[in-house]
């Protein structure tokens, strides 16, 4: 592991491999203490000293029975984004006396038709994308990864066998091209698609990514919301659409929000093609109002089409609310723009 990498290495990158945006473990060579499905799920798994199942210690996390033969064991998981990957975290979390000595990864690339299918994925070409590397317990264990590929399955190698709690796959979405050819409008903000939110003013309580992950929120913490603003101004989220398109509709989801969520939102757009927006330069943009003044609802969806003006293409959308608040989805319904 090089010693400079740490979680904050990956910060703003996407776990492409997790549940929630659709990851799933397909295969593994042996599940016979705990399931393959638990390296996907979020956290860092937990701990139950005290539980036991028929086959042995309770755990949270991918374990395989104690090799006796030559060989390795292997899980192949479909990543819910394909994408580019720029690291790895393999996390031992509470495997101690049981986890792996090494592991490597190996990434391929299939259509969405070949997705799912067993025999066209063994089949595949792999790549390792990470070579045999070892393994600390109890542990994250962080791994820059140098790969330009865009992938769509992973091979978790694990030397020889044991148990590993949480696999996390962090990189950047790179969606189907045939999305950007759209004539139908697509959420052109989703992480889906590509998009990204690159610069918030504040994100004490949820991050600032929430606001383009799939479906509705599950609860109050599955969004982007700020602290209590005690001074002037107002908090603002910059969105880098996944496609340059022309903006048709916009939800904005308060959902769960019900005494914290914002009095007010305006939306703006600019067209900035190719430059990098953050924190430092979102201010200097030239940003054109689309959604001006408007009053929110608690726990509610709030549609806008009729109230848009409509300044032409845009790269990146900022969302206003007043002063403060939560927010648990922004959806930005528009036609990609040609390439």
């Amino acid at each position: 592991m090089n010693s400079n990498t740490t979680a904050a290495t990956f910060a703003g990158l996407i776990d492409l491999a997790s549940r929630r945006v659709g990851g799933t473990a397909l295969a593994a060579s042996d599940e016979f203490f705990a399931g393959k499905e638990n390296l996907l799920a979020p956290g860092r798994g937990i701990s139950l000293p005290e539980k036991f199942t028929s086959k042995g210690k309770w755990m949270d996390g991918w374990e395989t029975r104690r090799n006796r033969t030559p060989g390795h064991d292997w899980c192949i998981i479909r990543l819910g984004l394909p994408g580019r990957i720029k690291g790895v975290d393999i996390d031992t979390n509470h495997f101690l006396g049981n986890n792996p000595s090494y592991a490597s990864i190996e990434a391929c690339a299939l259509p969405t038709r070949g997705a799912k299918d067993p025999s066209r994925i063994s089949a595949s070409a792999w790549t390792e994308i990470l070579p045999r590397s070892p393994l600390r317990p109890g542990s994250q264990n962080l791994f820059a990864v140098a790969s330009a590929g865009r992938w769509t399955h992973l091979r978790l190698n694990i030397f020889p066998d044991g148990g590993v709690a949480r696999l996390k796959v962090y990189g950047e979405v790179v969606p189907d091209a045939s999305l950007g050819a759209s004539k139908s409008p697509i959420d052109l903000a989703a992480v889906a698609s590509g998009g990204a939110v690159v610069a918030a003013s504040d994100m004490f309580f949820g991050a600032k990514e929430n606001l383009i992950m799939p479906g509705r929120a599950a609860n109050m913490g599955d969004g982007w919301e700020t602290r209590r603003r005690r001074g002037p101004g107002h908090d603002w989220a910059v969105v880098r659409l996944g496609f340059p398109g022309t903006i048709r509709r916009i939800e904005i989801d308060t959902n769960h929000f019900k005494g914290n969520y914002p009095d007010r939102c305006t939306i703006e757009v600019c067209h900035a093609r190719g430059a990098v927006v953050d924190a430092l330069t979102c201010h200097d943009l030239r940003w054109k109002e689309i959604l001006s003044v408007t009053k929110l609802r608690p726990h509610r969806r709030h549609f806008f089409a009729r109230q848009l003006a409509a300044p032409g293409a845009a790269t990146h959308l900022r969302l206003n609310i007043f002063p403060d608040g939560g927010v648990s989805r922004l959806r930005i319904w528009g036609v990609p723009s040609p390439r």
